[in-house]
């Protein structure tokens, strides 16, 4: 244990507050997980109208089916010609969070569709990506960096609070989130069509999330249990996690029916991040903006927050390698609410050595076991839509977020197998023939990856060590 006690409680909402305006828009719950504490806003006051618009016309194919400004590569020239300087108007509305994180939402893609268009435009023609526009002018570089430090994120697109989990509706409210209910907001290339390619991308990240609440109430619950030393409730929590994980497994492997393979790297181009990105060698100037009138380096949207929360209440140990220290770059891109619980967590569980008192009773130790394993298959499905995706249909080699694209998740993935390993073998391999049959699995996969990895990086020209 260390010598000094994190903070023994917090604040996971179970009263979402979705009226109240002066609290962020995303806020742990115990109901909505990760989600936003109340639906997305959808429409923006009329001070707006010129940015809606915009937006509106911005898809490559709009809503009314017929072709939009990146269609015909006219947004850059639109923005330039009809986007005043809306800051003042931004500021108007400061003390409404919810609403500065819809506004850090549009601003961000309408950043991200600017920068990115010559890209897209040569990627249409079968060419490179070159490079994309290198300064993003003041009329969306001011507005972007206000609205972003009033909703608590930095001022690039981010996968919570713009690109996936504030970036839906609901196409009747009575009926929930069910997925065949979920719309986007905003969208690139065909994802107003709730049925494209690039709107099953986003909403089963959307659908995955909302069973994040379950997960989020079990990993507080085995906490509070295992400081009480309350060996039934700890058991009860650690099942809520194998459960919700379950459940969140499943939605991603509907992610092969809802979001075609040759698809991804149409709308791809418009997710991709500034860091160690060819688009950009120098990052991006934001123009007029003194505190950001340099080249900004920051990531991109795919960032969940589940898999982590489970790295930490697991006490699941990454390999010193520089393929970890990107990992935890990557996990200041969320929410702050978000941050400092998965903070928390991890402090959290190291202070009560949670490993230490899973590995003491044989159902414990199966329990810890299948949650690790419920990990270890969410890594190796991302893993195998990293191999579907993108390895088969690009050489482009770093993920959109600048991570190394062959090694980087096997990084992870690696970690998780041998803490498996040491778990299941510690225990004189008697948990049960349930923990029997997920190891069987487990050995297999540690082989596949491997020779997988070795094939990438020989065809790729790229040192496997790493991983």
């Amino acid at each position: 244990m260390g010598s000094v006690a994190p903070s023994l409680h917090f604040d996971v909402l179970r009263d979402t507050r979705p009226n109240d305006t002066s609290l962020p828009a995303f806020m742990v719950s115990t109901t909505r997980g990760f989600l936003p504490r109340q639906e997305p806003i959808i429409e923006l006051p009329s001070d707006f109208d010129v940015l809606e618009s915009i937006l509106t016309r911005m898809p490559i194919k709009k809503l009314d089916g017929m072709p939009g400004l990146l269609a015909t590569c006219t947004l850059g020239e639109t923005v330039l010609q009809e986007l005043p300087d809306l800051t003042a108007a931004i500021d108007k509305y400061q003390n409404n969070l919810p609403l500065m994180n819809a506004l850090y939402r549009d601003y961000s893609f309408l950043a991200s569709a600017y920068l990115l268009e010559p890209c897209h435009e040569r990627f249409m023609k079968g060419d490179a990506y070159g490079l994309g526009r290198q300064t993003l002018p003041s009329v969306i570089s001011l507005p972007i960096s206000r609205c972003a430090k009033l909703a608590g994120f930095k001022p690039f697109m981010e996968y919570a609070g713009s690109y996936a989990l504030f970036n839906y509706r609901l196409e009747n409210p009575k009926l929930g989130l069910e997925y065949d209910n979920l719309r986007l907001i905003r969208a690139f290339e065909h994802g107003l069509d709730p049925k494209s390619s690039e709107a099953g991308f986003v909403l089963v990240h959307v659908d995955m999330v909302q069973n994040s609440g379950p997960l989020v109430d079990g990993v507080v619950s085995a906490l509070e249990a295992c400081d009480s030393n309350d060996r039934e409730a700890f058991d009860a929590g650690m099942g809520k996690v194998v459960q919700s994980m379950i459940k969140v497994n499943k939605v991603m492997d509907g992610m092969w029916g809802k979001s075609k393979p040759g698809d991804y790297t149409s709308f791809r181009t418009f997710i991709f991040g500034i860091t160690s990105q060819s688009m950009f060698p120098h990052g991006v100037i934001y123009e007029g903006h003194g505190k950001f009138s340099f080249p900004l380096n920051h990531f991109p949207p795919t960032n969940s927050k589940k898999i982590p929360l489970c790295d930490n209440l697991l006490q699941v140990t990454m390999p010193d390698t520089p393929l970890t220290s990107i990992l935890q770059d990557f996990r200041s891109y969320r929410p702050g609410n978000h941050r400092e619980f998965l903070e928390y967590v991890r402090a959290r569980s190291s202070f009560l050595s949670l490993k230490s008192y899973a590995l003491q009773e044989p159902s414990s130790t199966a329990l810890y076991l299948l949650a690790l394993n419920q990990v270890r298959d969410f890594r190796w499905r991302h893993w195998c839509f990293t191999r579907e995706y993108i390895l088969k249909k690009t050489s482009h080699p770093t993920a959109t977020g600048g991570s190394p694209i062959v090694t980087w998740l096997p990084n992870q993935l690696q970690a998780v197998l041998q803490a498996m390993v040491e778990v299941y073998e510690g225990a004189g391999r008697k948990l049960g023939k349930e923990c029997d049959d997920v190891m069987e699995l487990m050995y297999v996969q540690k082989d596949t990856l491997a020779k997988e990895v070795e094939k990438y990086c020989q065809e790729r020209d790229v040192e496997a060590k790493s991983a």
